[in-house]
């Protein structure tokens, strides 16, 4: 890996949702992509904006706007996708996944925590058959970032992943056995498409809502994600802060 040669010169920060996206482009003071510029394939309406920050080239890339309800492209297949691209294109040293999430207040989550996934898994690809159930849940460790999570104080915790932002019974029971303590809608596919490409990748994750709590999630998604976003921006800012003129092996 590049990184391994000398300090990290390229991050790349994947987020979902531009309200997620908004903060981070502005402290780190980033541009869009003009579309003549843009390395992204015809059609695709994914975003990057890129710039300069305290020695290191910042890609921030997300999956855009759907072309036909407008709304932002959150998911999975979305999120997978752009990584592939930005990994073969952007050639990164590092990818920062960052967004918000769901958190079980069972497992100590409380809104506006801020987790480093520790370890990440699907909940919703359920293939009842030998070998593919394990390949259905997906579980991997993320890159281990030791003096990261010492040095920011950050809570640790297994993120579980799913195409859905609401739970419904059989996802619940695979997110238990999955012990996860926060839950979101990308972040194990862009755990294995970086696996795939041999990218170290860490999981910067803001709590919005208490999915074992009294509120409905959606309702309790949307009344904390301004607030939220302030806490993952002054977060993932700390990273990267943190992450400026180290090697790969220091964190």
């Amino acid at each position: 890996m590049a990184a391994e040669a000398g300090p990290i010169s390229k991050v790349l920060i994947v987020v979902a949702m531009q309200t997620e996206a908004t903060p981070l482009v502005s402290k780190f003071k980033l541009v869009e992509a003009p579309a003549h510029e843009s390395t992204f394939p015809k059609g695709a309406p994914w975003v990057r904006y890129h710039g300069n920050y305290k020695g290191l080239h910042i890609d921030l890339v997300l999956p855009g706007k759907d072309a036909v309800f407008g709304v932002d492209s959150v998911g999975t297949v979305s999120t997978a996708l752009v990584t592939s691209f930005s990994i073969q294109t952007l050639k990164p040293d590092l990818i920062i996944n960052a967004g918000t999430a769901g958190g079980f207040k069972a497992k100590g989550a409380s809104i506006g925590d801020v987790f480093l996934a520790s370890d990440v898994a699907f909940h919703d690809r359920r293939i009842p058959i030998p070998v593919f159930d394990m390949y259905g849940i997906g579980a991997r460790k993320t890159f281990a970032a030791p003096n990261i999570l010492k040095e920011l104080n950050l809570k640790v915790g297994k993120l579980s992943t799913g195409d859905s932002l609401d739970m419904s019974p059989h996802d619940e029971e695979v997110i238990l056995s999955n012990d996860a303590t926060i839950k979101d809608m990308e972040g194990a596919a862009v755990a294995y498409v970086a696996d795939m490409f041999s990218t170290p990748a860490i999981f910067v994750k803001a709590v919005t809502d208490i999915v074992d709590g009294e509120k409905p999630t959606s309702e309790e998604f949307l009344q904390n994600l301004i607030a939220v976003t302030a806490a993952l921006d002054l977060a993932v800012t700390k990273v990267v802060d943190f992450i400026s003129g180290k090697h790969i092996s220091d964190l």
